[in-house]
């Protein structure tokens, strides 16, 4: 007897799809915001959490876990995006040893700015053509699979609506 297990029909069109959601769905919203924000989707996706954020703040590994992102890459990226006016770095209050991200008055007017059309992307491309009970339905699978891939919800992104 072999533990070898094989994925049935019904599965393996599911498990296709979804790699094709995978693999398209990124370029649909990098290439939107590339083009109207001049902005990388992880780099607009920090600047959305932070601006969600109590003062658009947060210790930057609460940033790293919201963005589901290392510390390592984020510090790249919030780099970057210091460079451009949009974040700032600075100590934490509570704990010197620690380091929070704050969007500055310009990451926030570009935030504000750029959300119109990000929306209609991912509108466009993932909810309108669900019906309202497979948004719900979307919900729950996705809840399903992340809860697999992130057991203990280091990650938080379970948590991003909150």
């Amino acid at each position: 007897m072999t533990d070898e297990r094989w994925l049935t029909a019904d599965q393996l069109s599911a498990w296709k799809k979804l790699i094709a959601v995978v693999e398209l769905l990124p370029g649909a919203l990098e290439s939107q915001l590339r083009r109207e924000a001049d902005l990388s989707h992880f780099e607009y996706f920090t600047m959305a959490m932070l601006s969600d954020a109590p003062d658009r703040t947060l210790r930057m590994t609460a940033l790293a876990s919201l963005t589901n992102s290392t510390l390592a890459r984020l510090s790249h990226v919030v780099s970057r995006l210091e460079l451009r006016g949009f974040v700032r770095r600075e100590a934490c209050p509570e704990d010197r040893r620690a380091t929070n991200a704050a969007l500055t008055p310009d990451g926030w007017a570009k935030v504000v700015a750029t959300a119109p059309g990000h929306v209609a992307t991912v509108l466009q491309n993932v909810i309108d053509p669900l019906s309202a009970t497979d948004v719900v339905d979307l919900d729950r699978v996705m809840g399903r699979i992340l809860g697999a891939l992130d057991p203990s919800n280091k990650m938080r992104a379970t948590n991003l609506t909150q």
